[in-house]
């Protein structure tokens, strides 16, 4: 059963037109049957908790935030992993792969994470 609370929630995004599939719930995001709880840290995918690493979980909450928007990978590393602090673009690439894996119904078809050829990522909420 949805809470007064969730259900104001999720009609003040609807009504703001903010972006038609994320449902923000207090301080977590809905997409699909993916949660993520950004004070808990804590990701679900069918009410079943997701272990994601800490850089995982800073890249996901990163796309979010910049939902529909083309994320270079050089942006993502400067964002996530700090300023000189990488090694290659390559890590992006296999965090995204993981994140796919562990979240995309079908990690060979993604529905959310989108490959920009030549530009980095998108996130398709």
């Amino acid at each position: 059963m949805v809470s007064q609370n969730e259900s104001l929630t999720k009609d003040q995004a609807n009504i703001a037109g903010y972006r038609q599939n994320l449902v923000y719930q207090a301080d977590a995001l809905v997409y699909g049957d993916v949660t993520i709880s950004f004070s808990a840290m804590e990701v679900h995918r069918g009410g079943q908790p997701v272990a994601l690493t800490r850089k995982e979980f800073k890249t996901l909450a990163y796309l979010l935030q910049n939902a529909r928007r083309v994320i270079s990978r050089d942006e993502l590393l400067n964002e996530v992993w700090g300023y000189g602090c990488y090694p290659s673009t390559r890590t992006v690439d296999n965090h995204i792969l993981r994140l796919r894996k562990k979240l995309e119904p079908e990690p060979a078809r993604p529905k959310h994470f989108r490959t920009v050829r030549g530009m980095g990522y998108k996130f398709l909420a």
